[in-house]
């Protein structure tokens, strides 16, 4: 007889990734993604006075740099040390950014709030990805925007997870957070709710001192990985460690000591319906 997918328990996933997002401080290596964000808004042609939403907002990247284009921005998380240096970091900067407790799967807004929907590496890790979709659909006014920047399946980043996945397996039944890599698992997850959808290609490049420095530096603030290694016994980690260096050396084309790299990423821009 012929076995039955599992169906994994979403909530109980969820529950586990806010504690590894809430481990280590994801700020430290969100800060060096700054430039992502950008980008991001200069491709959904951000105007100023529009209501911006962000979405997984981590320490608030995407949500400063709609400020910065004078967007009237709210930023939602469910980390709240990540919301408070959101807020330290708009303090520093001069500007007005309104940072929340929210869910990317439960947005706490009425229809058509926004906008502007943006999710700089965030929405994509929400275990319910179908409602997500629906989420930053539902929030966004007929004809307004969702920016997202999100890693793709086939770059440096799929391959770290997927390196990580081996020595501690996602749960079973889950389905991966690269879909939203994808210009097809975009299009499937938005539908026919968005009027058209334009997906580029880009790198982003870490440039750290070595590989070993960066995953050291991941291990201490990179808070899925530093679950993974808490899960492992010492062997575990050894082996875990050294495979994710060998993986940054075979991506590295710095040419010296310090190891430069791209990390491919799907931008993506949806004008819904």
């Amino acid at each position: 007889m012929a076995t039955q997918p599992q169906t994994p328990d979403l909530t109980a996933i969820k529950e586990r990734q806010q504690k590894a997002w809430s481990s280590g401080d994801y700020g430290r290596v969100g800060a060096m993604l700054v430039v992502m964000a950008e980008m991001l808004c200069e491709a959904v042609d951000l105007r100023p006075g529009q209501r911006v939403l962000d979405v997984a907002c981590g320490n608030g990247n995407a949500a400063l740099a709609a400020a910065r284009r004078f967007g009237e921005v709210v930023g939602v998380d469910y980390v709240l040390s990540l919301l408070e240096e959101g807020r330290e970091r708009s303090r520093a900067e001069g500007w007005q950014v309104d940072f929340r407790y929210g869910d990317a799967e439960e947005l706490p807004f009425p229809d058509g709030s926004f906008d502007v929907v943006l999710s700089t590496l965030g929405a994509m890790f929400a275990p319910d990805q179908e409602k997500v979709a629906s989420e930053l659909l539902r929030v966004l006014r007929p004809g307004g925007k969702i920016g997202m920047a999100n890693w793709t399946p086939e770059g440096f980043l799929g391959e770290f997870f997927r390196t990580i996945g081996k020595h501690v397996p996602p749960p079973a039944g889950l389905k991966p957070p690269f879909l939203w890599g994808t210009e097809e698992g975009v299009n499937e997850l938005f539908g026919e709710s968005v009027g058209s959808l334009k997906a580029q290609q880009r790198s982003f490049v870490w440039r750290l001192p070595s590989a070993e420095y960066f995953v050291h530096y991941m291990k201490d603030y990179y808070g899925p990985l530093s679950k993974a290694f808490e899960a492992l016994d010492t062997e575990g980690q050894q082996s875990l460690q050294g495979e994710l260096v060998e993986l940054v050396e075979r991506y590295n084309r710095s040419g010296d000591e310090t190891a430069v790299w791209p990390a491919d990423y799907l931008e993506v821009v949806a004008t819904k319906r």
